[in-house]
């Protein structure tokens, strides 16, 4: 397999990143995950302005994004897969053991990992642990994903894919790797960004492909809502069948099947919609 790293092409097996790079030793980093389906990007160039907004959010130099494109084409071309889970990692690079930075600037390595598709419907479970709508990280897309590890281990012990936070107000916010939407008296709601939720590229198409309304819900709407689904990179739009102890028959239901419809031709209509 071929990653890029240090300005061009590698073998994943002898490529080397320091041991003292800041995404490693503190966290420092900020990353993105696409989608490639048969050798093409889905939706690139909104994936790459978040990346640029999630390195201003950590005081990061701007990426160069005509960089990072002629790396996706090489490591998608040298890694043929029909459907893929490509990575941009952006990091602080050679620092000290501190939170301070280096002066030897940022790492960028990309890497692309095949996948399938997910199934039409999944089990979610309600974790206990809060997103903090007021952190200094809140609203990036950052290599700090220990929470998320912690949180999704959770899930899988409990026959799901995907655990859901609330906020610290007590108001649904999203998942360890995918935004939610419910589905009341026929309308889509999905939590406000003000929520503390992740700016997801697949929530935002949804919404604008949906007309879904973004909604201040409570954590307990989970318990009374209609329908639920997730929406992520590689999720699509994903129904919910099960919330913790909560069966949802027939799920997809009508509205959620209707948003996976409409997601999956209008994205296959504009791969950078």
């Amino acid at each position: 397999m071929k990653i890029w790293l240090d300005g061009g092409l590698q073998d994943s097996g002898s490529a080397r990143v320091s041991v003292f790079d800041h995404g490693l030793t503190v966290g420092d980093g900020i990353f993105e995950t696409v989608k490639t389906v048969d050798g093409a990007t889905f939706a690139l160039t909104r994936h790459l302005d978040r990346l640029t907004r999630s390195a201003r959010g950590l005081g990061l130099p701007d990426p160069d994004h005509d960089e990072i494109r002629r790396a996706c084409a090489a490591v998608v071309e040298a890694n043929p897969v029909p459907l893929g889970r490509l990575r941009i990692t952006y990091t602080g690079g050679h620092g000290p053991l501190g939170s301070d930075r280096g002066e030897q600037g940022p790492t960028l390595v990309v890497a692309l990992g095949g996948t399938t598709r997910r199934a039409d419907s999944t089990a979610v479970i309600t974790v206990p642990w809060t997103r903090n709508e007021r952190g200094a990280l809140t609203g990036l897309k950052t290599t700090s994903y220990a929470e998320n590890v912690v949180a999704l281990a959770r899930a899988h012990q409990h026959d799901a894919t995907e655990a859901l936070f609330a906020n610290t107000a007590g108001r649904l916010c999203e998942g360890t790797g995918s935004n939610v939407f419910v589905v009341l008296d026929g309308e889509i709601h999905t939590p406000p960004l003000a929520s503390g939720c992740l700016a997801g590229i697949t929530r935002e198409l949804t919404v604008e492909w949906t007309g879904a309304k973004e909604t201040d819900l409570p954590l307990d709407v989970l318990e009374r809502a209609d329908e639920v689904f997730l929406t992520s990179t590689l999720r699509d739009v994903q129904g919910v069948h099960r919330v913790d102890g909560r069966e949802l028959p027939g799920a997809p239901g009508p509205v959620t099947a209707k948003a996976m419809r409409i997601f999956t031709e209008r994205s296959g209509d504009d791969l950078d919609p």
